[in-house]
Order: structure tokens, then sequence, then C-alpha cells
């Protein structure tokens, strides 16, 4: 059976994305089903039965509270810079794209982690 773990993620105020994860595979959406759906088509025939944790995204061991906040502001940075047609900062860019990483490592740790707690 393929575990799969549900992740709502918040990337603004007028937007929601959620993420699904397996231990090799991950994929987003607009809605859970969007993101389970896209990984759905990444697993093999065998994989098909899944069993599936949904998970409110909050500060962990993985991803602290500060990270959190950090990359809010650098996302509402980014957006307003979009808005108005400039660039962020290459400061401010870097370290959005490295929070970025850091949060994306800390979703796949936390899959990793939560298949090993549900491992028989």
């Amino acid at each position: 059976m393929t575990k799969v773990a549900m992740y709502r993620e918040d990337v603004g105020a007028d937007e929601m994305a959620f993420r699904a994860l397996t231990g090799r595979s991950q994929a987003m959406g607009r809605t859970p089903g969007e993101a389970l759906d896209a990984l759905t088509k990444q697993l093999r025939d065998e994989e098909a039965d899944t069993l599936i944790i949904v998970r409110n995204l909050g500060p962990d061991r993985f991803f602290t509270s500060e990270q959190q906040q950090r990359l809010e502001q650098l996302l509402a940075a980014w957006r307003a810079a979009r808005d108005g047609g400039n660039p962020l900062s290459t400061a401010d860019q870097a370290e959005l794209e490295h929070l970025v990483d850091a949060e994306v490592h800390a979703a796949t740790e936390r899959a990793a982690a939560l298949l090993h707690e549900l491992a028989p």
C-alpha cells in the first residue's frame, strides 16, 4: 500500500495550495483532490492502493516558525514587487529560493518520518 501525506500550504492571502507526498514522489494542486490526482499520475499500477494523511501545516522540527514567518514575508514582498512590475532584490530573491528549497526538503523529511511511523 502506498502511503500519501497531504499538506496544506498557505501561499498568500488569496491563494491556498496543497502538496501530496509519497516516499518518492510529490505533487502540488490548488485543492487536495487536484494534488492527489497529480500525484496519482506519477504512481505505478501496483502503487494504486493508498493511505492518505491530511496534516495542517505548522511549525515543526523540519521547518521552524521563524522560517515560516520569513518565507511569508518574502512571498508578500515578491508579490508586491511582481504586481508593481519590479524585481525582488537579489538578496531577497536568493533568501526566498533558499527558504523554498528548505521547505521542500522539510516536506520530504516529514513524509519520510510519517512513512517510518506508519510502517508495519
